[in-house]
Formats: structure tokens, C-alpha cells, sequence
């Protein structure tokens, strides 16, 4: 089992996440001083919204990075529990991370939708095989499990 090593591409996709925080603060912040904000700019969400909006790649990018890696974070720590981190997960979880980046660097830097959206959907698709995995390897070991416990009261 390598049950530990699942963590240093949770870490990744975590600091990834810094990363686009990160940036979307200095875009946000250079955008500000160049342009700077009338009160009406931020009188409300909208208004907010359409002010930043020459600079809101970073932010819609780090809006993407809270909607299905949410799921790989849910997984990681079941993952640790049960003891079922083994080498396939493990290979699978970094080829999920390097596909969220590859997604982030062509979201913000590249702005292709054609080296994006394969990213996503196979990032997705990675993840629901690590899913269907760990589901698996639960009922697998549920099965042997309950087969002891049957053999011991016999």
C-alpha cells in the first residue's frame, strides 16, 4: 500500500489552487490601479462582476477548481481510512492533478476551449474511475470481511 503518497497530489492540486488565488488577487489589483473602480463599480454582485470582467479568467478558473476536484478531496481521505491508497489510485490521482493543471494553464494563459474542455472531461473521467476503484476495492473488501466473520461464528 502506499497509503501516504495519495497526499502529494492532493498537496499539488491544493497549492494549485493557491497558485490561481494568488493570481486572480494581483490581475484583480493591477486591473484596479490601472482602471481605477467608481462606487457604482461595486454597488452590487453585477456590477462587481462586469468591472472585473477583463481580468476574470483567473477567477472563473478558480471557480472550476471548486467543482469537481471537491469530489477528489471527499475521496482522498476515504481513500486514507480504509487503507485502500494502493498504487492505481495513486497513479490515478496524478494524472487527475496534471490534467487540472493542464486545464488551468490553457483557461487562463492559453484561453483555448479546444485544449480545456478534453482536459476537463478526462480529468472527470479520471476521477470517477478513482471512484468506481475505491467503491469496488469497499465492497471487495466488505465481502472478505463479512466471509471471516461468517467463518468465526461457524
Amino acid at each position: 500500500m502506499q497509503t501516504f503518497a495519495i497526499l502529494w497530489p492532493t498537496i499539488t492540486l491544493a497549492a494549485l489552487s493557491f497558485v490561481v488565488i494568488v493570481w486572480v488577487a494581483v490581475a484583480r489589483a493591477g486591473y484596479m490601479k490601472k482602471t481605477p473602480p467608481r462606487p457604482e463599480d461595486f454597488a452590487t454582485g453585477e456590477a462587481a462582476m462586469r468591472y472585473f470582467q477583463p481580468v476574470e479568467m483567473p477567477a472563473n478558473n478558480l471557480r472550476n477548481l471548486f467543482e469537481a476536484p471537491v469530489l477528489f478531496y471527499a475521496l482522498v481521505p476515504l481513500l486514507l481510512i480504509t487503507h485502500q491508497a494502493g498504487h492505481v489510485q495513486v497513479i490515478l490521482a496524478w494524472v487527475h492533478v496534471a490534467l487540472r493543471v493542464i486545464h488551468t494553464f490553457a483557461h487562463i494563459v492559453l484561453g483555448k476551449v479546444s485544449v480545456r474542455a478534453p482536459a476537463f472531461w478526462v480529468s472527470v473521467i479520471v476521477l470517477m474511475a478513482m471512484w468506481i476503484g475505491f467503491a469496488i476495492d469497499i465492497a471487495s473488501a466488505q465481502s472478505t470481511y463479512d466471509a471471516a466473520i461468517d467463518h468465526m461464528t461457524i
